[in-house]
């Protein structure tokens, strides 16, 4: 495989799980009566489109084809978050729990590939940022978690 592809099959897969995180926060936003809640899900939402326009920037930089939607596990994934909130007493702090280990995932999954020395500079850069976003979110959401417990 060549290079160019190697890079950007890993890319794309960080693209796939931007798609889904952000569709994933557009249905928590949707799912929450908080409208300080409702706000702070549509700002991560709008981090991880701007992480995808990045990813598929970067992923046709290389001269490969961006994937254009979300993962089948992502897709499921938003579905139990719906389904997990329809019967739990508190909605607000289950949402914020499954938000939690979605970017908890997030953030394992760029370590992971981070790992690899192989990453163009200007790569590097964008998936360090973005990482240090991802780290931010959490901490903003354990946060969020406290106030609503």
């Amino acid at each position: 495989m060549k290079y160019s592809e190697k890079i950007s099959n890993k890319l794309n897969e960080l693209l796939e799980k931007n798609y889904d995180a952000e569709k994933g926060y557009l249905n928590a936003a949707s799912n929450v009566e908080s409208k300080k809640l409702k706000i702070f899900f549509k700002k991560r939402a709008s981090e991880r489109s701007e992480f995808a326009k990045n990813l598929r920037t970067e992923i046709l930089s290389y001269g490969q084809i961006p994937e254009d939607n979300g993962s089948f596990k992502g897709t499921m994934h938003r579905n139990w978050m719906s389904l997990k909130s329809m019967f739990n007493s508190n909605d607000e702090e289950a949402i914020l729990e499954e938000a939690l280990r979605g970017e908890a995932a997030s953030y394992d999954e760029y370590c992971e590939i981070l790992k690899e020395d192989d990453f163009a500079p200007s790569t590097r850069k964008i998936l360090e940022m973005q990482k240090q976003t991802i780290q931010s979110a959490i901490n903003s959401l354990k946060y969020q978690e406290e106030l609503v417990s």
